[in-house]
């Protein structure tokens, strides 16, 4: 009888230990992952503003040695349109109309760029 009842007892405090840490560990990784999907979703944010940052040095840095580079032209008119440089975009766009005055989607855009900034 006395066997029975520790037995007892010792099988009720190893379920409650097993279910006990099962339940905080399952927990713990609901609160961690929760936590990291925030961090990841800033630094996605930052990492993004950062590589349109280093986009636009590289485009410049091509057209400091090639001045008439349509692809890093229309790269850097790209780049700064995304990062909402209206004003920015207009000088590389006024190059690329003047390097390609048979395009009216350049002449179009840069329109509509100076439309924007009040600059027609």
């Amino acid at each position: 009888m006395v066997n029975k009842r520790i037995r007892r007892i010792l099988i009720i405090l190893s379920a409650v230990s097993f279910f006990g840490s099962t339940g905080f560990v399952t927990v713990s990784l609901f609160k961690n992952s929760s936590k990291h999907a925030q961090e990841n979703t800033t630094t996605a944010g930052t990492s993004k503003d950062d590589q349109l940052q280093v986009n636009e040095q590289g485009y410049q840095l091509v057209l400091q040695r090639e001045p008439e580079n349509q692809v890093a032209l229309n790269g850097l008119v790209e780049t700064r349109l995304q990062m909402n440089d209206v004003q920015g975009a207009i000088k590389p766009l006024e190059k690329l109309v003047q390097l390609n005055p048979d395009r009216s989607d350049y002449k179009a855009q840069l329109d509509q760029l100076k439309s924007q900034v009040g600059d027609n």
